[in-house]
């Protein structure tokens, strides 16, 4: 299959799971497990609960620098390549533990996540990356690499990462990072 049918059948995958209110981490040939339903107290659906614990690093902004350095988590996950790299941007998202500073702007929520046979891992964040994110090259940068550099280098079978925005591609998140294809890690951003 090429590259371009992925990415169809991922922004398929992301509207029936947005119109589902499911936001499972899946690849090819994995079962949908939904969510529970918090507002109504009780799971409304079978409930798939993470089962493997790894650790990992995870980058984030120094304070005072242009560069992204690892803080070592374990994470609780799904026993598979998705749940792991679902665990990880999550993780992101909820910001450093230990003096380091998130890069990944306030209200930002993972919508899905998907991995292609070809290494390519889809990440789809909310809106609120791109309204709530101040802006600057170096900033943005910090922010996409924190997740690029994350996910290659923690999960073997991600290759690279293509970043979308309510499920849309997007030419750059704050105007200056090309994002249009996907993205290897940078080694270079770390210290």
């Amino acid at each position: 299959m090429s590259s371009y049918r992925y990415h169809v059948i991922f922004k398929v995958l992301c509207l029936v799971l947005a119109g589902c209110a499911v936001v499972p981490a899946v690849t090819a040939g994995d079962a949908f497990a939904a969510e529970p339903d918090t507002a109504g107290g009780a799971p409304t659906g079978v409930v798939s609960v993470p089962d493997q614990n790894s650790v990992v690093h995870l980058y984030f902004a120094r304070r005072n620098s242009f560069f992204l350095s690892a803080e070592q988590r374990s994470l609780l996950h799904h026993n598979n390549p998705p749940g792991l790299a679902h665990a990880i941007i999550s993780a992101l998202i909820k910001g450093p533990q230990k003096g380091l500073m998130n890069t990944i702007p306030a209200g930002t929520r993972l919508n899905a996540l998907y991995i292609a046979p070809d290494g390519t891992c889809y990440v789809d964040l909310s809106a609120a990356v791109r309204k709530n994110h101040p802006g600057g090259s170096r900033s943005e940068l910090l922010t996409v690499y924190s997740m690029v550099n994350s996910l290659v280098l923690n999960v073997p079978e991600v290759e690279g990462v293509q970043i979308l925005i309510d499920g849309n591609e997007t030419p750059t998140l704050a105007g200056h990072i090309d994002m249009q294809l996907p993205l290897k890690a940078n080694m270079l951003l770390i210290r």
